[in-house]
């Protein structure tokens, strides 16, 4: 089977959730292919798998994490998001990784760094305690370079305001200001929305 077709095996096989549970393994597998097309598809999938089925996915979780060191940064963001997405439904299976990811809010790449508030944010959901002595690393990325980063910063704040939200009282001030005053107003709405959560919104 050709890239072509194996990638399309893997789109069909994303929407056939029946299908998942038994195909696990072979998914897994594909993190072993020449194509980084398919690799990232494979990470993809993962992730989505094992949201799914956190109990199956156990023996997949550290090939998935070693693409966080990747030189490719499409891999980089797909590792990411398999882990973001298993540490959703069970972090203890993602937990030897959880620290090495934070490496990846000052990755060079915008897309990775996005890609890691987007897996913190599906981790938290869950697992908000977690995060209490790392805010610092989210504040820095409210001010980052890249406007898609900064359109998605404010999300944590969100996620985290809804179930810790003494953690994110420290960045009210700020994220005021950013709601009032950014000139994207995406991050504008965002920042708004962080507020309210932790019911101190206007």
């Amino acid at each position: 089977m050709n890239e072509t077709e194996l990638y399309k095996q893997l789109g069909i096989l994303t929407k056939d959730k029946s299908r998942w549970e038994e195909s696990i393994p072979l998914v897994t597998s594909y993190l072993d292919n020449e194509s980084e097309k398919i690799v990232a598809k494979a990470l993809w999938l993962l992730g989505e798998m094992g949201l799914e089925h956190p109990d199956l996915i156990k023996c997949s979780v550290s090939k998935a994490a070693s693409f966080l060191d990747s030189e490719n940064a499409l891999l980089r963001e797909r590792s990411l998001n398999a882990l973001g997405r298993i540490g959703r439904a069970d972090y203890s299976l993602i937990k030897p990784y959880w620290e090495d990811m934070f490496k990846s809010a000052d990755d060079s790449e915008p897309k990775v760094r996005l890609s890691f508030i987007w897996a913190s944010e599906n981790i938290a959901t869950n697992n908000p305690d977690i995060y209490e002595d790392h805010m610092a690393v989210f504040e820095k990325l409210l001010n980052d370079t890249d406007d898609k980063v900064r359109m998605e910063s404010p999300e944590i704040f969100r996620v985290l305001g809804k179930r810790r939200p003494e953690l994110v009282y420290p960045f009210i001030e700020k994220l005021q200001n950013m709601a009032e005053n950014d000139s994207n107003r995406v991050v504008r709405i965002h920042s708004q929305g962080a507020i309210k959560a932790t019911g101190k919104g206007k």
